[in-house]
């Protein structure tokens, strides 16, 4: 656990902090591990919109090598108690303090902070609107035993990665995307037993407003993808635990001296 400051320790958000962060499950981490995914299972980014499909996809979960190039992470994780307001919330209010970040995931996360908090603390808009065309800068860890990287995140609404407008504005869920490419999509389970977050990361790929183009700048490694797909797995099965509850408490309360 990190050195906290005593403001921290006071904070309203030490309640989550302390709260015991439960590690990838074995099974999973072993399959993980092993890495012997079906390339073939992998989804190309151009076909993103195939998300909106009912029913599950074969990338949901995995590690995929894709024809044209780059790797697609993918996870699948069960949010039953979990909202797209409370997904939009948290993506607009998280990045306004870096204790905000640390109790998402206490042990690999260690700062961020928005570049346009003007943006996320803007009443006008809604939830979604205030992460949209921002930055993140964060810094964090993949796995407990890694060095913590420093990057920018930029978020953006999804159809400025692809996704189809109107397909978009008649989908029940919420799309979290950054011009990364990192996709979250919450929606409903197809049983109708709550939510779930599907995930992709396509490394090396980039939109540029009309079509996808692909950008190797450095190869992709396949021990950080899957220190990827790990930290992933942990970080929103956690965040599914706490997220209703500090949605409850602070939905209506973006002050950034709350800490």
């Amino acid at each position: 656990m990190k050195e906290l400051t005593e403001k921290q320790k006071n904070s309203p958000l030490y309640k989550y902090y302390i709260r015991d962060i439960a590690p990838v499950p074995a099974e999973k981490a072993e399959i993980v591990m092993r890495g012997d995914f079906n390339d073939a299972d992998g989804i190309p980014i151009q076909e993103v919109n195939r998300m909106f499909e009912d029913g599950y996809l074969s990338d949901e979960f995995g590690i995929f090598h894709l024809p044209g190039g780059g790797v697609e992470v993918s996870n699948l994780t069960d949010m039953p108690n979990v909202t797209p307001d409370m997904i939009d919330f948290w993506f607009a209010w998280h990045g306004l303090d870096s204790f905000r970040y640390m109790i998402w995931d206490k042990d690999d996360h260690y700062y961020c902070q928005t570049q346009n908090p003007e943006i996320s603390l803007n009443e006008k808009l809604s939830f979604k609107e205030r992460y949209w065309h921002t930055t993140h800068i964060v810094e964090e860890a993949m796995l407990d035993d890694m060095e913590p990287l420093r990057f920018p995140i930029n978020f953006v609404p999804p159809w400025e990665v692809g996704f189809d407008k109107e397909k978009w504005e008649n989908f029940t869920g919420t799309i979290v995307s950054t011009n990364g490419t990192m996709i979250h999509m919450l929606r409903e389970k197809p049983d109708g037993n709550g939510y779930e977050l599907r995930t992709r990361f396509y490394m090396g790929w980039n939109f540029d407003g009309t079509d996808w183009h692909f950008q190797e700048r450095m190869p992709v490694n396949d021990m950080f993808a899957k220190a990827l797909l790990m930290h992933n797995i942990k970080e929103y099965r956690h965040l599914a635990e706490i997220l209703p509850e500090v949605y409850a408490e602070f939905k209506d309360n973006f002050r950034v001296d709350l800490e």
